[in-house]
């Protein structure tokens, strides 16, 4: 049943979700999620089966990720045309993070990608990017509330 609050469904955005060991990426997962659903923006989440499954017990009705998927069959799909999205964001709080954002430039090019940056040291990560993409660069490991600040003046939501 849909909320009658909510607008029709027209764009997509990817969430890329690395290893769930910084707290601060689940809740900004599910506050993006949040903001982009009420604004008509279907999200569908990928990462490692860990990080899917805390979204999965934090969000059970599916209210703000209707979608969620292992990596590797997102970037699967991507390649075989069977997945699209307008909007990417890619959470890094390590190399990897950014090698998962570099792989999304080039399977998405003409998607804006979007990479948050946080942990407790993340100006060096920040550094390693080479590609064109939008960068929200914070520390931030348990207390999420200056990189939401950040999340909220580049999508234009509402502090």
């Amino acid at each position: 049943m849909t909320d009658q609050t909510e607008k029709p469904m027209t764009a997509t955005a990817l969430l890329v979700l690395g290893c769930p060991e910084v707290p601060v990426q689940q809740a900004l997962a599910l506050h993006i999620a949040y903001n982009f659903r009420k604004r008509g923006t279907i999200v569908h989440a990928t990462g490692n089966p860990a990080v899917l499954n805390l979204l999965k017990v934090s969000d059970p009705e599916k209210r703000y990720l209707q979608e969620t998927q292992v990596l590797e069959k997102c970037i699967g799909e991507i390649v075989e045309k069977k997945r699209d999205c307008e909007l990417c964001i890619v959470f890094s709080h390590s190399d990897a993070g950014i090698t998962y954002a570099a792989t999304m430039r080039h399977l998405l090019p003409t998607a804006r990608l979007v990479v948050i940056i946080f942990g407790k040291d993340p100006e060096p990560l920040a550094a390693l990017i080479e590609f064109p993409c939008e960068k929200i660069v914070e520390k931030a490991v348990h207390n999420p509330m200056q990189l939401r600040k950040k999340v909220n003046e580049v999508f234009g939501w509402a502090a």
